[in-house]
């Protein structure tokens, strides 16, 4: 008789599983972080991993090899006080020494190459492009933090008050909207070239000049905007959770709502629309420099090394070419990273 019709209870049923049984019967995930479930998103995306990587390397390039650089990118080689200047550096292709150079090399002692050549002063042109990246950089990020700290707060309480509040912020925000950015640059740069030139003499901000401290202020004016109305959004969307009314029936004031409920929830949209904002920085400032109105010389920016390169296009292509590469490279790989981050942390994407 078989024994699936019988009323007997099988005791076998009944005796302990073993650890092997147990590991076969129980597959439980470990636990996780959103943070976490996110960079593995982010590392298994190659694309966004390469374009970090790049990221990183350039970045570190331009802090550490300034550092042991025999060179520096105001140093006009052949130049020396006293004596007559020596014109065989200047305009020195790549991998090419000047005359005292040539001399040294012939009596047995080794000079360091000029991997890009010299430009038509006589400065090592290397070093120029990686401090003209430092500029370009910096100039990104500082001025995204700027975005993202008025973005953010602007944002926020826009959202999370409504009514007349949201209402007053945002028609100042479609004021601000339609003014024209360049023009705001170029007015700001005029003026205060006037007025911060003498304040600034015998600074370190001296060097960097006042046309880029104008930049960071139509920064902190104009470009913000963006990031408030995308947090706005989020914060509309989020503030009428079953928590944020939670926190509210317990007494919490809207500030501790903001800081420990509605923020860490627009944290991805925070992190993506940050490292979108880097890219749209540096090309500012590049083509800024490009006209005229960035780093003051002989700093060097990205912007600048291209427009002073137009003077010898014809005969120096490479000058032109370098830094273009340069910024091509860089604000590719931010674009294409903060596509791999907002797909690794973007939850409405998330599988």
């Amino acid at each position: 008789m078989s024994r699936k019709f019988t009323m007997h209870v099988d005791m076998d049923d009944f005796i302990p599983a073993t650890e092997e049984e147990k590991a076969y019967i129980v597959q439980m995930r470990p636990s996780s972080t959103f943070f976490r479930d996110g960079m593995k998103r982010l590392l298994k995306n190659q694309v966004a991993t390469v374009s970090l990587i790049i990221i990183l390397v350039i970045t570190l390039g331009s802090i550490f090899i300034p550092m042991f650089w025999p060179y520096s990118y105001d140093n006009m080689l052949g130049v020396t006080q006293g004596k007559p200047v020596d014109a065989s550096y200047n305009n020195l292709a790549p991998f090419t020494y000047g005359r005292t150079e040539q001399k040294l090399i012939e009596s047995g002692e080794k000079v360091f190459p000029h991997i890009f050549g010299t430009d038509s002063a006589g400065r090592d042109y290397f070093i120029r492009v990686v401090y003209g990246t430092r500029i370009s950089l910096a100039v990104g990020f500082f001025a995204s933090i700027i975005v993202l700290i008025i973005g953010l707060t602007v944002g926020s309480i826009a959202g999370y008050c409504g009514g007349k509040v949201d209402l007053i912020i945002m028609r100042i925000v479609d004021i601000i909207y339609s003014l024209p950015d360049m023009l705001m640059v170029i007015l700001l740069a005029s003026v205060l070239k006037m007025t911060l030139g003498p304040a600034l003499a015998g600074t370190a901000l001296e060097k960097i000049g006042s046309n880029i401290i104008s930049l960071f202020i139509v920064f902190g004016v104009l470009y913000w905007v963006s990031m408030s109305r995308l947090i706005r959004g989020q914060i509309l969307s989020l503030r009428e959770q079953e928590y944020v009314l939670a926190s509210h029936a317990a007494g919490a004031r809207g500030s501790w709502i903001i800081r420990k409920h509605l923020l860490p929830n627009c944290i991805s949209v925070v992190i993506i629309s940050t490292a979108l904002q880097i890219p749209n920085a540096i090309f500012t400032e590049s083509y800024l420099s490009f006209l005229g109105l960035g780093v003051n010389a002989p700093m060097p920016s990205l912007g600048s090394l291209a427009s002073d390169a137009l003077n010898g296009l014809s005969s120096y292509p490479y000058r032109m070419v370098i830094p273009a590469v340069v910024i091509s490279l860089i604000v590719l790989s931010l674009n294409l990273f903060g596509d791999g981050l907002r797909d690794a942390f973007d939850p409405k994407l998330k599988t």
